[in-house]
């Protein structure tokens, strides 16, 4: 999938950009002419990250934290302003699974799933907001076709990403008057480096995992790095409030 999008002048923050979706996602928006605040807990593969940017556009701002803490995400905000003195794109990637018998998931990792996979986006998206609505831009959260469908052994993720899709349309209905955009994409299963980490729990049911393995095989990250970049740029403006399924069809029925 080819999209044309023009990001030149524009500043865009991008989340989980040490690999996987993120690093794909913030390569296209610096091709496309952003300059960018890389973000990820990740510094040694976020500083790859970043030498591959500066190879083919300008050299982006580098912020390794935490998302799983509040003040970090607002301090990115802060950080990407305070460099580059505007803010047009948020796109919130960043991302984590842990697969477990539900009596067996421990309650620290349900606590950094929410934190990073819901309540990252959300106080991002409070930093943000303001410095968006002066440049009509945009947010685009990363959510998942797990937001849609039951998916066993995954009940954390699965909370977390239905819980970011509706708060990104509770968060579009209250802007819904104002030249700002949210809409979020829901990949199906990519080759990531979540995918090759992939670890179900001991003694699963393999045929559970493989109902939401999909028929057509996983979905290419620059297919969804591609909308992404659509839904970031003034190409989205009549998407607000969407959530684009990109799955092979496993939502499908």
């Amino acid at each position: 999938m080819a999209i044309e999008t023009d990001m030149t002048g524009k500043v865009a923050l991008v989340t989980g950009a040490a690999s996987g979706l993120g690093r794909a996602t913030a390569q296209k928006l610096a091709l496309a002419g952003a300059k960018l605040c890389l973000v990820d807990v990740n510094a040694e593969s976020l500083a790859e990250t970043a030498a591959l940017i500066a190879e083919a556009a300008t050299e982006p701002l580098v912020h390794a934290v935490d998302l799983a803490d509040p003040d970090a995400c607002r301090d990115a905000v802060t950080a990407t302003v305070d460099h580059f003195g505007r803010l047009d794109a948020l796109c919130n990637i960043a991302g984590i699974i842990y697969l477990a018998n539900s009596p067996e998931m421990p309650i620290a990792l349900w606590h950094q799933t929410m934190a990073v996979n819901l309540s990252a986006p959300w106080f991002l998206s409070q930093a943000a907001i303001p410095h968006l609505l002066e440049t009509n831009g945009a947010i685009v959260n990363c959510a998942s076709s797990a937001a849609f469908i039951g998916e066993a052994y995954a009940a954390a993720y699965c909370a977390s990403k239905a819980g970011l899709v509706n708060l990104t349309k509770a968060m579009a209905m209250e802007y819904v008057k104002q030249p700002i955009r949210i809409n979020a994409v829901a990949p199906g299963g990519m080759l990531t480096n979540i995918a090759v980490n992939f670890q179900p729990p001991e003694g699963c049911d393999v045929d559970l995992i493989k109902r939401f393995s999909g028929l057509r095989g996983q979905v290419e990250v620059d297919d969804v790095a591609d909308m992404i970049c659509l839904l970031a740029s003034d190409a989205g403006r009549g998407y607000h409030g969407a959530c684009i399924n990109i799955d092979a069809g496993i939502t499908a029925g």
